[in-house]
């Protein structure tokens, strides 16, 4: 896709009036960012001269970061010190240009460079900022260095996670980062839309990567406060339905099953020719199934045992159960409905010819959203973006690049 195609295309969507400053590194904040931006935010990344530290984290290909090429898609990039007097002065002067400001320095950080929220208000009263940060702005907890795994650690998410009689586990991917990411999506569009639709001003928004964390563990909560309920780590099953669980095949590969409502329970067993396990005392409705959950399994892990994954899916699915294979990412690839639905992308990319990603979503009927090119190199907007938003003339670059500041 051409520039041009490109610019224009991003006119097309539903955000490109929502002009964003992503002056944060690493995940959180910066995903945030990455969603608004799928759907045509003008996403303009404001990073160190030496580059955000996601440049240097994860696997490279030929010294290419490639989860760059995915947390920086659809971002404009320019560089900028904050640590100077003269790169706190231009971050003002971006702020005045902008709807959204979106950071995760140590609390304290932006106050110390006049750069706190109650600084760039009086300058621009519209903008929203997000301020993301391990444990908030505010408690005991404030001041200290974090990232999702702490998150992941302190909401009770580790301790439920692992095998029985295991040690507690923790995901190896940045599960608290990316929801923490969409939640601070969602928590300005809250912001934006309270602001053009009634107030007119904006506002700040204060988010512990923690928090999502704490409200994606639902029932944990209102069950320990309401029943004194500690859940401990079930491996893979839920103690409210069963049977839930992954299972062996025939021929050594996995698939998980989940029988949530009785319809789904009565229809996996007849769909194994278990059709009295529907009246068994021990099986009546899901709590009952839970309290004998060993036995429960035991019964459709010996069928499953015993047939191919093909066979497993095939009488399962067309009986009404809800059964699915375990897939790896290559499978992810391959599989047949993740195509058709264009759940990866591919991406023109000057440094790696074409790369495949993730897809935009969610699906928008009449303004879907876009992944108009990748992670972009360091620096490659900053005239660019300076000379559109600032007015900057050559003079003034020329003076910020000597001072190191851009």
């Amino acid at each position: 896709m051409t520039p041009a195609q490109t610019a224009e295309r991003r006119e097309c969507e539903p955000l490109a009036d929502i002009r964003v400053l992503d002056i944060a590194s690493f995940m959180a904040a910066p995903m945030t960012a990455m969603w608004l931006g799928d759907f045509g935010a003008d996403v303009v990344k404001v990073e160190h001269p030496a580059g955000d530290m996601m440049r240097s984290w994860g696997s490279r290909k030929d010294g290419v970061p490639l989860f760059w090429k995915v947390v920086g898609r659809n971002k404009r990039s320019v560089t900028l010190d904050l640590h100077t007097q003269e790169g706190q002065e231009v971050l003002r002067r971006l702020a005045m240009k902008a709807d959204v400001l979106v950071e995760n320095f140590r609390p304290g950080t932006m106050a110390r460079w006049g750069l706190a929220y109650e600084d760039l208000a009086p300058l621009n009263p519209r903008l929203v900022m997000l301020s993301i940060s391990a444990f908030g702005q505010t408690g005991p907890y404030s001041a200290r260095a974090g990232f999702g795994t702490l998150a992941e650690a302190m909401s009770g998410y580790a301790h439920v996670t692992g095998q029985p009689g295991g040690p507690p586990t923790l995901p190896s991917f940045g599960l608290a980062d990316a929801i923490t990411g969409l939640c601070g999506a969602y928590a300005i569009m809250v912001a934006l839309h309270e602001r053009d639709s009634r107030s007119g001003r904006g506002q700040s928004i204060d988010l512990g990567i923690y928090e999502p964390m704490l409200t994606v563990l639902g029932h944990h909560a209102i069950d320990f406060d309401q029943l004194g309920i500690v859940a401990g780590r079930l491996g893979s099953r839920l103690p409210f339905a069963s049977p839930r669980n992954a299972f062996q095949t025939k021929e050594g590969s996995w698939v998980a099953m989940s029988c949530s409502t009785q319809s789904v329970f009565e229809r996996a067993c007849a769909a194994i020719g278990r059709r009295e396990l529907v009246s068994d005392p021990r099986y009546v409705d899901n709590q009952a199934r839970t309290r004998n959950a060993d036995t429960l399994d035991a019964t459709f892990a010996a069928w499953i045992g015993e047939h191919t994954e093909a066979e497993v899916l095939q009488t399962l699915n067309d009986a009404g159960a809800a059964a699915a294979p375990i897939l790896d990412i290559k499978q992810v690839f391959d599989n047949p409905h993740f195509r058709e639905r264009e759940n990866m992308v591919s991406v023109a990319d000057e440094d790696l010819g074409t790369v495949r990603m993730q897809n935009v979503v969610p699906k928008l009927s009449r303004t879907p959203g876009a992944v108009r090119y990748a992670g972009p190199r360091l620096g490659e907007h900053s005239c660019e973006v300076y000379r559109e938003w600032l007015d900057m003339t050559d003079d003034e670059l020329a003076h910020l690049r000597a001072a190191g500041v851009v």
